[in-house]
This record gives C-alpha cells, sequence and structure tokens, in this order.
C-alpha cells in the first residue's frame, strides 16, 4: 500500500474526506524555537495533502499530516481551507524543480519536495482543484437571470402591450439586487505565481502521467540505492568477521608452534641435565 493510500484510509475517510494528492516535504528553511532542545534531522516525516469533502458543499481542504519515526500511523497536524490559501509560488517558471511555496492568510510555507516530479504533480492538481473549486463557488448564471436574459429577448406581443403600460414594483427591486451586487466583493482566489504553463494549461493529462512515472522511478531508484547502501554495509561486515577470522586462525597456530618450541625446549634442557649426570659419575 502506497502512502497516499495509507493516509487517505486513516486520516480522509474517517472524516467523509477524498484525497486528492499527497506530496512528501521538508522545509527549506526549519522553524526553530529556542526554548526547545535540538533534535535530530528527520524524525518524522510530513505531507502536504489536498482533499474535498464528500458532503455538500464541497470543501477543497490543504492538510499537513506527519508521520513519527518509528510509527505508522499518521496524525493531522494543520488544515486550511482553499479560500485562506493565498498563493502558490513555483519558485522557478523555467525548469523542473522540487522547491515551492504556500502562502497562507497568517503564515508561508516554504517547502521541498522528494523530488521535481512529485513537486509538479501536487501544483498540477491543486491547480485543477482550485480551478473547479472557484467556478462552482463564483458560479454561472442562475435560473433566475437566464429567465431574466429569455425574457428580454421575447418580443412584445399584443395581449402583454396593457402589462407593459402599467406601473409595476419590479424596478425598485432590480435596483436594490443591482445595489447590492456592486457593494458585493467576490472572494479572492488562489494566486499561482512562478509555475510552469505545463501546469497550469489546460492540456497537461500527459504531462501528469509523464510526472507521475518519473516519480514512480525517483522511489524505486532510492529504494535500489537504498539497499545498495545496505549490500555493502553487510558486505564490509562479513569482510571484517573474514579478517577477523583469519588473524583468530593464524594466532592460533602461531601459539601451537610456540607451544611445540616450549615442549622442544624443555626435552633438549631434560637429555642436558642426563648427560651432565652421567658425564660427572664417569669422572675419577
Amino acid at each position: 500500500m502506497s502512502f497516499q493510500s495509507a493516509i487517505n484510509k486513516e486520516i480522509f475517510i474517517p472524516h467523509d474526506e477524498r484525497l486528492l494528492v499527497a506530496v512528501e516535504v521538508w522545509r527549506r528553511k526549519r522553524k526553530r524555537m529556542s526554548f526547545l532542545p535540538p533534535v535530530g534531522d528527520r524524525d518524522y516525516s510530513t505531507f502536504i495533502c489536498v482533499s474535498v469533502s464528500n458532503t455538500q458543499p464541497r470543501q477543497l481542504l490543504i492538510t499537513k499530516v506527519k508521520q513519527y519515526a518509528g510509527s505508522e500511523s499518521f496524525r493531522r497536524r494543520s488544515k486550511w481551507s482553499v479560500e485562506q490559501l493565498r498563493q502558490v509560488n513555483g519558485i522557478n517558471p523555467n525548469k523542473d524543480s522540487p522547491e515551492f511555496d504556500l502562502v497562507f492568510d497568517s503564515e508561508t510555507d516554504q517547502w521541498v519536495a522528494r523530488s521535481s516530479a512529485e513537486k509538479c504533480i501536487f501544483v498540477q492538481i491543486l491547480y485543477h482543484a482550485c480551478q473547479t473549486y472557484w467556478e462552482g463557488k463564483l458560479g454561472k448564471p442562475g435560473k433566475a437571470g437566464k429567465l431574466r436574459k429569455a425574457k428580454k429577448g421575447k418580443a412584445p406581443q399584443s395581449g402583454d402591450q396593457h402589462a407593459e403600460d402599467e406601473p409595476t414594483d419590479n424596478p425598485p427591486t432590480l435596483k436594490a439586487l443591482q445595489a447590492r451586487r456592486k457593494s458585493y466583493a467576490p472572494p479572492k482566489q488562489t494566486e499561482f505565481i512562478n509555475c510552469q504553463s505545463k501546469l497550469t494549461g489546460d492540456a497537461c493529462t500527459m504531462n501528469l502521467v509523464i510526472y507521475r512515472c518519473k516519480a514512480f522511478l525517483n522511489r524505486m531508484r532510492s529504494k535500489m540505492a537504498a539497499n545498495q547502501s545496505h549490500s555493502k554495509a553487510r558486505g564490509q561486515l562479513a569482510q571484517s568477521a573474514s579478517v577477523v577470522q583469519r588473524v583468530s586462525v593464524a594466532l592460533g597456530e602461531r601459539g601451537q608452534r610456540l607451544t611445540k618450541a616450549e615442549d622442544k625446549t624443555v626435552e633438549l634442557l631434560a637429555k642436558a641435565q642426563q648427560f651432565a649426570d652421567a658425564t660427572h659419575k664417569s669422572l675419577p
């Protein structure tokens, strides 16, 4: 199971939400408070997720999820609505890069994705999700506007001539609606800056497929590099063990030779003593 499936199952499905995309990130400039003791790097993993609610009215949400080292569970840390997301900064509009910024009402987060392909997938899906959300939020003309346009397009009939001459109460109502519309300020949409045109264009389905393939290959390459490092470490351990074994064997052989030399020395001393005793007896 991929980390996106695990996050969706554990965090979003219980809250009646659906995960659209998630990207693993870490900060370009890590926030550290002076009164807290320093902690080791990467003692937890951070994921930025984009989700949509299943209930009406639809809500588009950006969520920060963390997974601490040694734990298989995920924790929701922060959550913002897309209306709080003021800006998405792609940093470099000329080439793929893993860096991006998210600017909210109250804070700015500077992130680095695991790879430029994963960042591009995240920005592309977030852009289209924002477009869909704001189109539904600001909307197209409603039924009342369509009926009003249809009435304006009709030619006046003879039966309606008398009705048009009579005074009606519609003009004040229309004026009030027009004044209300003028005073209404629509919410500000999310701004995407320094993003490549292929991420924010219409024809980018093929780009999304390409980026998914690149992200998959990057993850496979990382796993292979990790396996190679582990196998190299195991090889070094095996080599060290063989060296220790050879040294122990050499020491054992040397000990055996020393023992034989000591035994021979004792034997020669005994023979010399016997020769000395025999010589002493043979003398008058």
